[in-house]
Order: structure tokens, then sequence, then C-alpha cells
């Protein structure tokens, strides 16, 4: 049995509670995490030297950080290396980055498992790898200070070297590991009482560092999911019933895909973990003849529970639960709303829609399956590889301890690697053939089988007392649970109504750090859309629809009020009870944006206008405090010139002021992208879109001038890959408005219901 699988611990380890190792030998200085019962023993690196959890420091004085992140273009392995390198001191030209296996030592040591997701890494990881560093640094400090026999006190390390002004000794890195002099070992009680640098003293954090990825994959060497290649491998090409989920396969007449060259078995998959549903795989020795091989296979389905069902059906359904008194679960309940809504003076009410959205990233789902006795070997990009190993060990009938999941990078994920479809028919294939297989998804395969971000629908009703002061809030959303798919009870929310539990990640965000007194939040599960439209984790998750919804209202009630959007929002942002701390950093993000976009202070041409909105995303307890000031011009035929979008976001502590611009670039203009013009759409079960002629993305000759504030104030470190695709649509509907008198809602925003809202 293969190391790998000696080392592998129960799913419930706590790695926080682990002692914290570093150790010696020939070949290198090993740092991470160790004393676990059947981890093995980390007290010196292995003949065979592998680094352990976080990074090793090799007799060369390289030192590699193992980055148990996904890494899909955000450069998180280069961010994880920086925040080590700024406490270890080494040089950056030393640091390297590799992507960790499955094995769960390298689990997230917050979240307990491998997940990449919500915006979260750098904040949920940047103590980690600081304290991580700052061990290293102690225990090459103490090595070199037994080496020269001087006080450790005395020594200064910085570029990877440790020197001794007094005597003018020193010692690199290199040296240190050499000589065999750091031993020290810390428990997690010494762990947390290193005292960690302050942000007057970093030299490496906020610094824009060439990031350490970029060389390999500009020349070809970094390997993706679709560039793996093994001894003896074939190639595996998916068929996929006419509806999304639900259908099963009748018979598979293979008479012509047997005339295919090198075709070899057609694979009905048997799907326990009810991952897929309906699938056939072909398998011939080239991907172009399993290609082939697919479209030849005569197929027979019963299409199931789902062959009728429309957007329009699933829109109507949500609509049914929402008119329910009793359907679905509490998410806030402050206060009584509907005793206040009796006693308001003026109260509004609207409908807000969002439609299926795809993934869609440029390199499409794949994997590679291998058995090697009994171990399975999977390469892929997958951002949770915890529950991913499970999946493809449930698709193979095995032990999910016997399964090895080899990360590769991701060429763009957004949440769609999440999910583990693609190594079913890798997994299946392989073993019904005795081969290792590659499957790689058609476009049309990885559209029209999408764990899209679902439907959704909500209902929105606000009161306001005589003065124009917000009073009350209800707002109910409906839509599939993507969570709840999971089937994993720690990622769902008790209740406040004691009900059971909902997944937050269909409401997040409409718990607002504004101070209304009176505020419901209903979740509602709509069971037809979650079994017909198996929904995922796209790109800023549930605030892509709530915050659609709340800052649209927001905008609505002070249009109701006359008063200023921006001013009706910083009134609400007083930081009241819950809200103190949040809500003036939210203000300070609009401020911020007003004041760089002009909002205000400029006449504008008779067809455009400015909007506002403020966001605090991803989820209330990990906000990344977002404003978006967005200017547009609407034509007589209702349609719409995004001219330019300007963003505040405030970041904390940002390590890499380069990418978190980029970042938060990519982001708004991900958000423009599903506001304007991305739509799916189900019919008779299927997703009607298959390419991108008829899903239509953002395309650069549609790209407005997107300017950037980032506020950073050495506050903990927040996300940044997601917020900033949640302000951009409500800010986008919110000028329309005041640009024509137009208010749409619905996205996308289409020329037509601009118009017939301006009609209206």
């Amino acid at each position: 049995m293969n190391e790998h699988v000696k080392n592998v611990t129960p799913e419930t380890t706590d790695l926080s509670r682990r002692s914290f190792l570093v150790g010696t030998a020939a070949t290198g200085l090993v740092l991470g995490y160790a004393g676990v019962p059947g981890i093995g023993s980390a007290a010196a690196a292995p003949a065979n030297f592998e680094p352990s959890v976080w990074y090793a420091i090799s007799p060369d004085g390289l030192v590699t950080v193992t980055c148990g992140k996904a890494d899909m273009g955000q450069h998180i392995a280069s961010t994880m290396a920086q925040i080590v390198c700024e406490e270890l001191g080494a040089k950056w030209s030393d640091m390297r980055v590799q992507l960790a296996s499955n094995d769960p030592k390298f689990n997230d040591p917050v979240l307990g498992a491998q997940i990449t997701g919500g915006s979260w890494s750098t904040m949920m990881n940047f103590e980690a790898m600081s304290r991580a560093g700052a061990a290293g640094r102690i225990a090459l400090t103490e090595g070199a200070a037994a080496a020269m026999g001087v006080p450790a006190s005395e020594l200064v390390v910085r570029d990877s070297m440790i020197v001794h002004p007094k005597s003018k000794k020193l010692m690199s890195f290199a040296d240190v590991v050499k000589s065999g002099k750091a031993t020290k070992t810390f428990t997690p009680d010494e762990l947390k009482a290193i005292t960690l640098k302050t942000p007057d003293q970093y030299t490496m954090i906020g610094v824009s560092v060439p990031q350490l990825d970029i060389p390999s994959k500009t020349n070809g060497t970094a390997k993706y999911g679709i560039d793996v290649m093994l001894p003896g491998m074939v190639y595996g090409a998916i068929v996929t019933p006419p509806v999304r989920f639900g259908a099963t396969v009748k018979s598979v007449d293979d008479s012509a895909a047997k005339k295919v060259p090198g075709f070899i078995k057609a694979v009905t998959l048997d799907d326990k973990t009810a991952t897929t549903s309906g699938w056939v795989v072909a398998v011939a020795s080239t991907y172009a003849n399993a290609k082939k091989a697919a479209q030849a296979l005569k197929i027979a389905y019963d299409s199931g529970p789902n062959a009728k069902l429309s957007s329009q059906s699933l829109l109507d359904e949500a609509k049914r639960l929402q008119g329910l008194e009793d359907s679905g679960q509490f998410f806030v309940k402050d206060g009584d709303p509907n005793a206040a809504f009796g006693s308001a003076a003026k109260v509004v009410e609207a409908e807000y829609t969002t439609s299926i959205n795809i993934h869609a990233p440029l390199e499409p789902m794949n994997a590679t399956a291998e058995f090697k006795g009994d171990i399975l070997h999977i390469y892929s990009g997958n951002q949770f590889a915890t529950r991913s190993g499970a999946i493809a060990a449930g698709a193979a009938g095995i032990d999910p301890k016997f399964v090895v999941m080899h990360q590769m990078w991701l060429g763009g994920g957004f949440g769609r690697r999440l999910d583990a479809d693609m190594m079913i028919p890798a997994v299946q294939a392989a073993k019904a053939v005795g081969k290792p297989v590659k499957v790689i998804y058609s476009r049309e395969n990885d559209m029209t089988m999408d764990f899209s971000r679902p439907l959704t629908y909500q209902k929105v009703k606000a009161g306001v007392d005589g003065d124009g002061k917000l009073i009350a809030i209800s707002h109910d959303v409906v839509s599939a649970w993507p969570t709840a798919r999971w089937g994993i009870p720690d990622f769902l929310t008790p209740s406040v109504d004691k009900k059971g539990p909902l997944d937050s990640f269909t409401v997040n965000g409409a718990d607002f750090f504004y101070t209304v007194p009176n505020h419901y939040v209903r979740a509602i599960k709509n069971e037809l859309a979650h079994n017909a439209t198996p929904s995922g984790q796209l790109r800023s998750v549930a605030p892509g629809w709530t915050f659609w919804a709340v800052e649209s209202m927001i905008d609505e009630i002070a249009a109701a009020t006359g008063k200023d959007p921006a001013q009706f929002r910083i009134s609400l942002l007083d930081g009241a009870g819950k809200n103190d701390g949040g809500a003036q950093r939210l203000r300070n993000t609009l401020l911020a944006a007003m004041g760089l976009s002009g909002y205000g202070t400029k006449q504008l041409p008779k067809g455009e206008g400015m909007g506002v909105a403020c966001v605090s995303s991803q989820e209330r307890a990990t906000a990344s405090w977002t404003a978006c000031v967005a200017h547009v011009a609407v034509a007589p035929s209702g349609e719409v010139t995004v001219k330019k979008l300007t963003v505040a976001t405030d970041v904390g502590t940002q390590v890499h002021p380069d990418n978190i611009r980029a970042q938060v670039e990519g982001a708004a203009l991900w958000g423009l992208s599903l506001a304007m013009y991305e739509k799916a759409t189900l019919k008779d079960g299927g997703i009607e879109q298959t390419n991108f002629d008829s899903y239509t993305p953002l395309r650069m000759s549609q790209t407005p001038e997107v300017a950037i504030a980032v506020i950073a104030n050495g506050e903990k470190a927040t996300g940044v890959g997601e917020p900033a695709v949640t302000v951009v649509a409500p800010a986008i509907g919110n000028a329309i408005f005041n640009a024509c008198g137009a208010r749409v809602r619905a996205l996308p925003i289409t020329a037509e219901a601009v118009k017939a809202s301006m009609k209206a």
C-alpha cells in the first residue's frame, strides 16, 4: 500500500489541534502538522523526501509551499507562498509552489476539508500560513545560533540569510538545513503564542511580487487535467440524455460504434452516488475515435419524471411555494414586519427573478482514472477534494481511503469543479476496460450537464413610516438548494424558527448590514427545480441573486420616498447593534466609490444615469465590503450601454495588490456578464443552450471602463474573488432607472424589458 493510503485519517480529524513540528533530515527541513494517530511519524523527513503540510526547505535552500487550495488562475498558490515568505524571511526567488493531493493532512485548518470557494482561502489561511512561516524562522534561527555559537536573539533573518551583525557571521537557509541543527518543535499553544509581524513591519505582504505559477503556465510545463497522459491510456466520450436529470438507459445498440477504429466498449454508468443519471461513455483508443463511437451509439431512454419541465414551470412552482404561509424556513426573524406593515405610511412590494446560469470554464470538465491494484488514482482539477474523493470511491464501489487524487491546475473553475461528475465516467470506464481512461467533456456536454446557478424567485415587501424611515422588510427567496444537494449536514444552517436546517448558501446577503427593526428572510426550497436542475455554486453563489433583490429594493424605497438612493443607504448604515463595525466599513466603500466616480457631482446627458449598490459579500461572517457605481446610457429602444463601472472594496490586508485589482476587475466584469447577457433555459427537461452561440457571455467589445479602489486598512484579510460579482447587477439596474425611469426586476436585463418598463 502506498504512503498516501497509510497516512489516511478519519475526515473528522481536527487539524487545528495538531502539534506543529519542525524536524530535520539529510534531505531537508520539513515543516508541517503531526501527532495524530495514523498520520505516521513526521519527526524526520523520509529518505525519499516529500514536503509535509504547508512547506519544506530543501538542502539547496529552495522553499516549496504545498497549496491545499485549487488554483484556477486566481494565483492562490502564490498567495499562500507569499504569506509564508513574509514570516519566514525567505527570498522570493527561492520560493516554489506545488498542489496538494487529497491526503487529509492537507485539509483546510479552519474548514477541516479540502475545499476552495466562498472567497475563503486567504482570509481563513492567512494566520495559519503566517504562523507556519514564523515557526520556521524561529527554528532556523535557533539552529543557526547553535551552529555559530551566538545567542539567537542577536540574529537577523532576511532574504534566506541568517546574519549575526556583531561577529559578521552568517548562514543561509541551505546551510542551516544541511547542518541538521534546526530541531525545534511547537505545540499548538506555542504556535498561538508566537508574535507575528504587525502590518508596518511587512516587507513582502502588500508587494506585487511576480506570481510563481505564471512561468510554467506560459511555457507549457504546467499540467492541467486535460494534459494528463498515462501509459496505456485510452479515452472516453460521454453520451448524455436529452433531460438534465432523472433519465435511465433502457438499451444501447453499439453495432455502428463497433465499426469505428479503436472502439473498445460502451459503458452504461451505474452511479450509486446519483450524481449522474442516464449516461453512457464510449471508450476508444483516441479521443477523436471515442467521440465518433459516442455519436454512433443508438441509445433508448426512459426520460424520467422531469421530461416535461421548463423554466416557466419551475418559476410557476416557485411562485406557488412563496404564496404558502408555512413553506420554507426562516433565516432571519427580527421584530414583526407584518405588524409594521399595518402601521406603515407606505408599503413597497416587488418580485425579482434570476435565470439559470452556466459556469462554462475555458477548460471543459475532464478526469483521468487509473486502477493500480487496490488503489484508484484520479487526475483532475478539483475544488472539493474531500467530497470528490468520496464520490469517486462511490462510483468505483471502494472505500474512500483507497482513492488518491492528483490535483492539477484548473483551467477555470468558478464553482463548477466543486462537483465530481467528470470522475464517474472515467472511474467506471477504467474499471470496465482495465486500462487508464481519460474522459473529456465536449462543450455541449459541459453546458447541458452543468451544475448551474439556479433559477430564483424573490418576493420583497418593505414599509416606511411617515418620515420616510425604513421600518420593515420581508424577503422570501425560492430556489433549488445547491449545498443541500451535497448531503453534508455541516454545510447547512439551523433555521431560526427551529423547523430544521436550511441552505444558507441560497440566502446569504439577505441578512444585510442596514438597520431595519423588523426584518424577515425566508428560505424556500423549490423541490421541482432541485430535482430537475441539480444546481451548484456559481461564482458569488447566493449574494449574486439576494443582493440583486435587496439593493434594487433599497433604491425602489428611496424613489418612493423622494430620497437620494446613496444618501438613503448611508442613513441605514448607522452601525447600530449587531451591525456595528460592518456597516461603517460598508459605508466607507460606498463613499469611496461615489467619490471616485463623481456620483452626484456632474450633469449627465439625457438618457444617461448613475446607480449605486453596496454589498457585504460573501457571507455576513466572512464579508468583503464592496460598493459599485454604474454609469449607463439607455437608448429609446431600451438598449443599454454600460459606460463605466466604479468599484471600491475593503479587503483589510492586501497580500498582492496587482492580483487583488485583477480579481476585483474580473469579478465586476463577470457580474456585468450575468447582469446583461447570460441566460440558460430549460425546455422539456433539458438545457437548451449548448455552446457559446446560444449562451452568450460578455464579449471584449462590450467591456466598459472599470475603475477600482482598494481599501487596505490592516484589518484581517478578506476575500476578493467573488464580492464584486454581486454588486454590479443592482448598480446597473438602479442606473437604468435613473437614466430613463425604467425599473427592471429580472436578470439578465434585456432591451425589451427596459423598453416595456419605459412605456409602463
